[in-house]
This record gives C-alpha cells, sequence and structure tokens, in this order.
C-alpha cells in the first residue's frame, strides 16, 4: 500500500485531535477505527459499540450500540455534496448518518457481518461508488442519489423498512407464544409451576451506603429484592462511567441463589448516573425466568455518609453564601442528591467522605445563611452549582475560603520564583561562557595563523 502525503497529513491531523479531545470523552475505550469528514471533521468508533463525529475538540453527536462498528467511511450519498459516515456493523447492517445530527439517512442489511467499506470506481465508468462487503464474500456497491432521490434518501426504503420491522416483530410474538406454550405444558404435566411466577412478583431495589470494612472498600451498595419465594437468577446492569464496558453481570452459583442480589456500586466522580437493571426471576426449579426491568438513579454525591463522629479534624475550607428559600427545600435537595436515611428533616448535616477527601460539614442559618464547610474546593464548586440549579438561582454571590489550597499555591508560586532565579543565573553563566569561548577561538585562530602550536 502507498500512502501519499496528503493521507498522512490527514491521519497526523486525526492523531493530534484525538489528543486535544478530553479522555473522558471516550469512556477509557480503544479507538478502533478514524476517517477524516472533510476540514477538521473527523468520524470515530470505539471498542464498545460506539461511534461519532468532531470537528477538533467539539463533540457533535454520537451513538452507542450493541454491535461493533467494524469498518467506517465518509462518502457523499444522498448527492448534497456533504459526506455522510458510513458504518458497517458487526450484525451486518450498513448506515449512513448525517455528519451534522447523527440522523440516518440510508440503511441496508447483509446476512453477515460487515468485512469492510471503501470507496472506488467499481464499474470503470468514472463515477465513484461506496462498495461494501461482508465476511461471506458478498459485494454490493452504492451510487450517489439521482435527482430525484437527493438528500431524501430513507423514503425510498420506507416500504422494505417496516416490511422488515413486522418480521422481526411476528418472529417475536411467534417466540413468545412458543415460551407460554411450553410453561403450560410443564404446568398440566408436571405440576412443577416451570417458568410461573405469582401474580404479586415485582422487583425491588434500594440504595444504602457502605463505609469501608477489613474486607471490603467503601462502596454504595444496590440491594435487588423479590417480595415473595422466587430467586434472582441473574442481573445485568448497565451504567455509564461506573463499570468497565459500562455493564456488570452478577450471576450467583446455584447453591447461593435466593430472592435477593447486593452489588457494590463505587462511583468513581460526583455525577448522577442511571442505573439500568434487568433481572432473571422465576421458581427455585424453574428453567426459564421472567426478565423484569426497572431504572434507578444513583444520586450526585452518593459517596457520602452522615457522620456524627466529633473527634475528626474539621474543615478548614469553607464557602458562604445566602439565599431567600426555606430550610425545607434545602432538605429536599438533599434527600434528591445524597443518600440520606429516613426521618432528616433539618439541612444542618455533616458527612464523611468514602472516597477520603475528609469531613463535608452543611449548615443554615435562620436568616438564610449557608455555608458548606469541606477541604475539597472541587466538591464545594460541584455542590454550589447543583444546589443553585435545583433553587433555579441564576446569579448567586459567594465567599469562599480555602486556606489549604491558597498555602499550596503560595509554595507554588515560591517555588517558581526560585526557579526562575535559578533560569536567570543559568543563563548570565551560559553568556559569559559563551564569550570565553569566543575568545578562545580568536586566539586558537591567530595562533593557527602564525603557525605557534
Amino acid at each position: 500500500m502507498f500512502c501519499t502525503r496528503d493521507s498522512r497529513t490527514i491521519t497526523l491531523g486525526l492523531t493530534i485531535a484525538l489528543l486535544l479531545v478530553s479522555p473522558r470523552s471516550f469512556s477509557r475505550q480503544t479507538v478502533t477505527a478514524l476517517c477524516h469528514m472533510h476540514g477538521s471533521r473527523f468520524g470515530y468508533a470505539l471498542a464498545n459499540g460506539t461511534v461519532g463525529v468532531y470537528d477538533r475538540t467539539a463533540r457533535y453527536w454520537r451513538i452507542k450500540s450493541k454491535n461493533h462498528a467494524m469498518s467506517i467511511h465518509a462518502f457523499d450519498l444522498n448527492a448534497d455534496g456533504v459526506v455522510e459516515l458510513i458504518t458497517g456493523w458487526s450484525n451486518g447492517k450498513i448506515d449512513a448518518r448525517s455528519d451534522r445530527t447523527g440522523e440516518v439517512i440510508f440503511k441496508d442489511n447483509f446476512s453477515s457481518s460487515v468485512a469492510g467499506v471503501v470507496e472506488g470506481d467499481y464499474r470503470l465508468d468514472g463515477q465513484q461508488q461506496l462498495i461494501c462487503t461482508s465476511t461471506e464474500g458478498e459485494v454490493r456497491g452504492y451510487l450517489p442519489a439521482s435527482k430525484d432521490l437527493k438528500g431524501n434518501l430513507m423514503d425510498s426504503s420506507a416500504e422494505q423498512d417496516l416490511i422488515r420491522e413486522l418480521s422481526q416483530r411476528r418472529q417475536n410474538l411467534l417466540l413468545e407464544l412458543r415460551n407460554y406454550e411450553e410453561n403450560a405444558k410443564g404446568v398440566s404435566e408436571t405440576n412443577s409451576g416451570m417458568g410461573v411466577i405469582p401474580a404479586n412478583t415485582q422487583l425491588q431495589t434500594a440504595l444504602s451506603v457502605r463505609p469501608a470494612t477489613e474486607a471490603q472498600k467503601a462502596h454504595v451498595e444496590l440491594s435487588i429484592s423479590t417480595p415473595n419465594e422466587t430467586i434472582i437468577r441473574a442481573v445485568l446492569i448497565f451504567a455509564e462511567g461506573i463499570f468497565e464496558g459500562e455493564s456488570h453481570v452478577v450471576h450467583p452459583s446455584a447453591q447461593n441463589l435466593s430472592g435477593c442480589v447486593r452489588v457494590p456500586i463505587v462511583p468513581p466522580k460526583d455525577i448522577p448516573v442511571d442505573l439500568h437493571i434487568k433481572a432473571f426471576v422465576g421458581g427455585k426449579t424453574s428453567t426459564q425466568f421472567h426478565v423484569f426491568e426497572i431504572t434507578r438513579q444513583l444520586p450526585r454525591f452518593s459517596m457520602y455518609d452522615i457522620t456524627v463522629d466529633s473527634s475528626a479534624a474539621p474543615p478548614t475550607g469553607r464557602v458562604t453564601f445566602s439565599i431567600n428559600d426555606r430550610p425545607q427545600r434545602v432538605v429536599m435537595w438533599l434527600n434528591q442528591n445524597f443518600l440520606l436515611p429516613e426521618g432528616v428533616d433539618s439541612p444542618d448535616i455533616t458527612f464523611n467522605s468514602l472516597r477520603g477527601e475528609g469531613l463535608l460539614s452543611i449548615s443554615m442559618a435562620s436568616n438564610g445563611q449557608i455555608t458548606l464547610s469541606t477541604d475539597d474546593i472541587d466538591l464545594a464548586g460541584d455542590l454550589v452549582q447543583s444546589l443553585a440549579a435545583f433553587l433555579a438561582i441564576e446569579d448567586l454571590s459567594a465567599e469562599a475560603d480555602f486556606p489549604g489550597y491558597f498555602e499550596e499555591l503560595h509554595t507554588t508560586l515560591t517555588e517558581v520564583d526560585e526557579f526562575h532565579s535559578v533560569h536567570q543565573k543559568l543563563t548570565a553563566a551560559m553568556a559569559d561562557h559563551s564569550n570565553y569561548i569566543r575568545n578562545m577561538l580568536v586566539q586558537a585562530e591567530d595562533a593557527r595563523l602564525m603557525g605557534v602550536m
């Protein structure tokens, strides 16, 4: 393969753009494919099934699929003068998405996984085509849209999409009907209730804070249970930014099956996260299970536990501001963003950080003045932003005092001054040595000309 200077320039530009993009954007996933769109815009694919488009460091859009993107390519399929992002998926799907919005403008399906997507003059008629191949050797070519279909490709395949969707729905209904028939047959023959669960079965969830022990570090415990004699065979949890690969599976052994499953969760940062939970529930002798789905939100500041230990050193940093609102509103904010026990009705509360960042104290005076005491300046900023957003406050005047950070800043500035002084001394010494070397070179040249060695 020969690489032209232009292609090297594009590859270098994409690499630099990726280096400028924040690492959080890719959720620590491997980049599997890149393609240049136009200008400074480029498309990317990640190992977890995410594809999207960036323009320099600004992300225009991204989508996440349970399938993997095997190949991506930029091609103007709808003949509107702007290239689209063409993606070939592991399930055989080909789709073309707008580089601005990510909207699907065209899609097709292979019977097997897509092997590659390229562009070329396949028919040797001087017109470029989009060429897609599958792992079974099937090759399809796509010409840019004609004037009649320009910019409106999805309408041409609307009937085919409807037929495909109805066929898939028919397959799902037939499979579900077959499961019901097998369940009914099992009940009539063995009277064991295979796959049948009581009508009042429901999935119950609870979140609680668990301090560190000798056997386990501090975490938030998610408890998933059923109210009757049914058992939970497996639990799948989907959550972005918490689990590796954004999903977690709990599959108890046959000896440890019960109606309750506890999952430890350690959020790396103070952000609200939606936990999408799927649980397989059935009887103790069931071979078929019912799937329950539920979504539970993990509060933003869930890694903070209420403490009554007065021996700990109080925080030295604090933020003070005043609001024109009732204390009950602050209590509502606390219940929404922290995991509090029942019966807390006062905004004056002290937490212990489970990440080892010390104490967090929140107090509210009768005149509406709130004091947040913590040594973590980032946490203080997040708390102020969260409370202001909850109370719909647009402008808020706050006074902050963090002696530890100011002392650290003063130490850093002192070290910078010392380094600057050393740099000036070294610069002066280099200038003196340069003059000395210059004089020595002149004397050596004179000695050479005079033959005095």
